[in-house]
């Protein structure tokens, strides 16, 4: 088959109901992907380095669309990766701590979540901070909600989430007007220093999230359980494209967050530290309706990102313990812990923004928890069968490892020997 019949065979697979009916599960994990961590990390990058970390956005969208494949992969083959983890790992004390350390990544990115919402309802309504970091915590109720009913339920309203953000964000591009050729050039131009690398290991773990690589196959497993999308091969086809679509439209958005803070922030000079000095900064520059729209898609972003945490944390909870409990347990749990360090920062005077990137930080340095294991796995013929991955996506996988693992020691190795402080 040559390479032109397999482009019309999966442009054909487009008009598939089955392929409709399929997809949804890449859009719950491409919100992580835009999620607030990515707005501290892309606003920071663009107003102190202009386009110049653009190129780690790109690359960071490109490795986790293969890492997200091989979730979801996993889904089909009828595991979920936490519970593979389990299985494998057979001792309890080291499945209890990888579940500790999962746990922790959940409430790293939980955080920023978190503190997104919070920003957004100061920014739209005015509520102190302190305060809203307690209204914060009803976002259960929404949750609830929308998992009342149907599953998918849930799937199509995350159309609504991200078409806030993107509208947001083509909107702000249009009124921030870019320079193109400083975009074009610095997409493909690897421009990295010791002042930009805390910003570029941010946005990878931003990026490439370790809850997102723990949920995709938990919920590519419980979609096909009760379902018939044809064999295997089949469902992997609707996989791919779903990945493939849902998260370009991530890493689009992503782009935009970095370009657009570039385009208004660095271009007029202004050194912007706060999601807030952001939002006022917008305001003489190009109008209160520009401010509304980027504090609405920054809600929107914490909003649909917290309940594809609360899942995440589900999945983790359900595969590497057993112990089940409710979504809005969980989701309570979650949020009354993460109250605490947001209120004392509140009360510190930490900014937010610090916050959101150091969170992100530290994800990056957690994704090898889920990601070695994920290579290991998807790898194995006994576990995936006719699945198991091709020679050249190992190759792929095991580079973009690398990538990701040389990222966090260079940071690690500027924090430590060149005293770069975080």
């Amino acid at each position: 088959m040559t390479l032109f019949q397999r482009f019309l065979n999966y442009f054909k697979i487009f008009s598939d109901r089955k392929l409709l009916a399929f997809m949804g599960s890449g859009l719950i994990v491409s919100v992580a992907y835009m999620d607030p961590g990515n707005w501290g990390t892309d606003i920071a990058g663009g107003a102190n380095f202009n386009y110049d970390l653009l190129w780690v956005v790109w690359l960071a969208s490109g490795m986790a669309m293969l890492f997200q494949y091989l979730s979801g992969k996993l889904g089909i083959a009828g595991y979920s990766l936490p519970e593979l983890v389990k299985e494998k790992l057979k001792k309890k004390w080291l499945v209890l701590s990888y579940w500790l350390l999962a746990e922790f990544a959940i409430l790293a990115t939980d955080l920023a979540e978190f503190l997104g919402i919070v920003v957004a309802l100061n920014l739209l309504f005015g509520i102190p901070l302190l305060f809203g970091t307690y209204i914060a915590v009803a976002d259960v109720l929404l949750i609830l909600l929308l998992t009342q009913k149907r599953f998918r339920t849930l799937e199509q309203s995350f159309i609504i989430f991200v078409s806030i953000i993107g509208l947001g964000y083509v909107y702000e591009l249009f009124i921030t007007k870019p320079d193109i050729q400083s975009v074009l050039i610095h997409s493909v131009k690897p421009i990295l220093t010791s002042e930009s690398a805390l910003i570029a290991v941010g946005i990878i773990g931003a990026t490439v999230m370790p809850h997102a690589l723990f949920v995709h196959s938990w919920l590519i497993k419980n979609k096909i359980i009760n379902a018939n999308f044809g064999s295997k091969f089949k469902t992997l086809k609707y996989h791919l494209i779903d990945n493939v679509v849902s998260l370009t439209i991530a890493g689009f958005i992503n782009a935009a967050i970095i370009i657009m803070s570039a385009a208004a922030f660095y271009k007029a000079g202004i050194n912007v530290a706060t999601l807030d000095q952001a939002y006022t900064t917008l305001i003489p520059l190009f109008g209160k309706f520009a401010a509304i729209v980027f504090a609405l898609a920054l809600l929107s972003a914490g909003v649909s990102s917290s309940v594809t945490g609360t899942l995440a944390g589900q999945s983790v909870m359900d595969g590497l313990t057993g112990f089940r409990i409710s979504i809005w347990v969980r989701r309570l749990i979650t949020r009354f812990i993460n109250v605490i360090p947001v209120t004392i920062a509140i009360i510190l005077g930490i900014e937010p923004l610090r916050i959101l990137v150091l969170s992100q930080v530290a994800l990056s340095l957690l994704i090898p928890l889920p990601l070695i294991p994920l290579i290991i796995y998807t790898s194995d013929k006994t576990i995936m069968k006719e699945l198991v991955n091709k020679k050249i996506t190992n190759v792929f996988a095991v580079i973009f490892a690398v990538v990701i693992l040389g990222f966090n020691a260079y940071l690690l190795y500027q924090v430590i020997f060149q005293g770069v402080g975080i």
